[in-house]
C-alpha cells in the first residue's frame, strides 16, 4: 500500500471529520438560497409580466401594456394603443430616452411614417389617426446586460405641437 502524502491528514480529508457538519449546513443554505430566488421570480418580482396603463383626454386615450421590471438579456414587447375621439390630424408618439438607454429597439410594427428626435427624445410620426378609430404601434426589445437600475420612460400622444396627454412610467432593470 502507498504511504499518505504529506499534504493529506486522514481524519480531516478521507474521513471528513471536523468539515462535515458545517459544509452540511452551507449547501443547505446555498440551495435554500437558490430556491428563494426561484419563488420570488415565480411571483414576479424580477420582471417581465406586462401591466397596463392608461391615459384619457377628450381628443383621444392611451393605452400601454408593457413590463415595468426587466432583467439583463430579456426580450420583451410593449404596446401603444391609441383610440382617437377626435381627428388627430399628425399623430405623433413621445418616448422618454429610457426607452432606448442600454435597451435595444428590435422592431416596430408597423412602421412609423417618420422617426425622429425631438429635443432627445424618440419621436415617431404616425400621420392622420381619424375620429372613432383604433391606432396599435408594437415595439419589441431586449435590456442590454450590463443595463441595471432605473430609467424613466415616460410617453406623450402630440398632435402637431399640440400635446393631446401624458403617460408617467418608470422601469426597473434587475442585473
Amino acid at each position: 500500500m502507498a504511504d499518505v502524502p504529506d499534504t493529506l491528514v486522514l481524519e480531516r480529508h478521507r474521513d471528513l471529520r471536523d468539515t462535515r457538519a458545517s459544509s452540511l449546513w452551507t449547501r443547505r443554505l446555498v440551495m435554500g438560497l437558490i430556491a428563494l430566488f426561484a419563488v420570488l421570480a415565480l411571483f414576479n418580482l424580477f420582471g417581465q409580466r406586462p401591466e397596463t396603463v392608461s391615459a384619457s383626454a377628450p381628443a383621444a386615450k392611451l393605452e400601454l401594456y408593457a413590463p415595468t421590471h426587466l432583467r439583463g438579456g430579456l426580450l420583451w414587447m410593449a404596446r401603444f394603443t391609441i383610440d382617437a375621439q377626435e381627428d388627430l390630424k399628425d399623430a405623433q408618439l413621445v418616448l422618454d430616452p429610457g426607452w432606448a438607454e442600454a435597451i435595444t429597439i428590435n422592431t416596430i410594427a408597423p412602421g412609423p411614417i417618420g422617426e425622429a428626435s425631438r429635443n432627445g427624445r424618440l419621436a415617431f410620426d404616425l400621420g392622420h389617426i381619424p375620429a372613432g378609430r383604433r391606432y396599435t404601434l408594437f415595439m419589441h426589445f431586449q435590456v442590454n446586460p450590463t443595463n441595471v437600475g432605473r430609467h424613466d420612460q415616460d410617453v406623450d400622444l402630440l398632435d402637431g405641437d399640440r400635446q393631446i396627454l401624458h403617460v408617467d412610467r418608470t422601469v426597473t432593470v434587475f442585473p
